[in-house]
Parts: C-alpha cells; sequence; structure tokens
C-alpha cells in the first residue's frame, strides 16, 4: 500500500496521530539515539535497526507505542517514554527525510 494512503487509513481509523515535525528540530534531538541508531540513522549496533529514510508514520506509530508500553524494549521503552508529542514528531521528520542509497552486489 502507497504511503500515502497508509497514512490517510492510519489517520481516518484513528491507528495513530500524525504530526509534521520539523526535521530541524529532530536532527538536534537526535543526539540521543546516535549510540545506537547512529546521527545519520544508520545502526551503530549489530542488534539496532537502520531507520534512515523510514516512514515518518512508522517511526511515530513505534515511538509511540514503545511509550505507552505496547511495545517493550530495554533501551527504547525507558528512551520514548521521556519523549513528548513533540519530541517524537521532530525525530520522526529528522529520520524520515534522510535519503540513502541502497547498492545491491552484483
Amino acid at each position: 500500500m502507497p504511503v500515502v494512503a497508509t497514512a490517510v487509513l492510519a489517520v481516518a481509523t484513528g491507528i495513530v496521530s500524525v504530526h509534521a515535525g520539523d526535521p530541524a528540530s529532530g536532527r538536534k534531538k537526535a543526539s540521543m539515539c546516535q549510540t545506537c541508531h547512529g546521527y545519520d540513522g544508520i545502526a551503530r549496533i549489530p542488534n539496532a535497526p537502520h531507520i534512515a529514510g523510514e516512514s515518518r508514520i512508522y517511526l511515530q506509530a513505534q515511538l509511540k507505542a514503545f511509550r505507552s508500553g505496547k511495545r517493550k524494549h530495554e533501551i527504547m521503552s525507558v528512551i520514548a517514554g521521556q519523549l513528548s508529542d513533540e519530541d517524537i514528531a521532530q525525530l520522526s521528520a529528522w529520520y524520515s527525510s534522510i535519503e540513502f542509497t541502497a547498492i545491491p552486489p552484483e
């Protein structure tokens, strides 16, 4: 399903409320994420996912799930528990704004 259709469906059904967020503000807040996910969204440790270029809707939903306890992780639950909706919107805007190119092996 295209991202726009997913966003409309998610908002229409009330699954997630999406805030635009400001990538520049999110970039400043990303210092708390850089140890695991990297400042650029490319994970620095093997058990953390790359989040660069990920959907803003997905990132917001996951951070809110960690914050609420619907999704649990020893570190992420603590970190997300301290984030406001604005923090989540800004971080999601930053990481979703990062563009990268994947080059498959030949």
